[in-house]
């Protein structure tokens, strides 16, 4: 069998082995936030950053909930990681933004975030301040969830079918998560272009 065809399989496995009863939940949740006026803050670091940016356009325009991803304020990003340090980048954004209990943090991330192994500290932080504030706490992640998945109120693991590829997986299944989502008929509100064009 080539590469592409291994990738390709393992990618199935991955589909069959999603969770939709999470997913249902997570639709849910972004609803009960859109309906009571809440903001949704996305959250990712890396590739995960880049999702981030592009599903807070599409829950913008395709849902209507008012979404944010502060990684792409590059300014306040450097500046605070130059000022005060990477680990509380997020916590910061979202206490100036006044983080509150109508509001949701979403991440997007391959680990989670880990206090124990110290990695990605700020996802750690940022998810403390949500829970102090009561905010939804929503994830899509990959291996055993890390921080993220032990505080969610919602979160889909990506299955991890081969430990040599948790990443290359996991970001691309965010795309498919959000994609679902943003599709799902409790939180569609807008038509997308190629859709609506006869």
């Amino acid at each position: 069998m080539s590469f592409s065809s291994d990738f390709l399989q393992e990618a199935k496995k991955i589909i069959d082995s999603l969770p939709e009863s999470k997913l249902e939940g997570m639709a849910q949740k972004l609803c009960e936030v859109r309906s009571r006026g809440g903001r949704l803050f996305i959250l990712g670091v890396g590739g995960s950053a880049a999702s981030a940016s592009h599903a807070a356009n599409d829950f913008r325009k395709i849902c209507g909930i008012e979404a944010y991803a502060p990684t792409d304020n590059v300014a306040e990003l450097t500046a605070r990681t130059n000022d005060e340090g990477w680990p509380t980048v997020f916590a910061e954004y979202l206490k100036v933004s006044r983080l509150g209990a109508n509001d949701a943090v979403l991440v997007f991330s391959v680990g989670g975030g880990s206090l124990e192994k110290n990695v990605s500290l700020n996802l750690v932080r940022a998810l403390e301040l949500a829970r102090t504030a009561r905010s939804t706490i929503l994830g899509v992640v990959g291996r055993d969830g890390g921080h993220t998945a032990r505080v969610a109120d919602a979160c889909v693991i990506i299955p991890a079918v081969n430990p040599d590829r948790v990443t290359p997986h996991t970001e691309a299944f965010h795309g498919v998560v959000w994609h679902l989502l943003v599709s799902h008929p409790l939180l569609k509100a807008s038509p997308t272009m190629w859709e609506s064009v006869k």
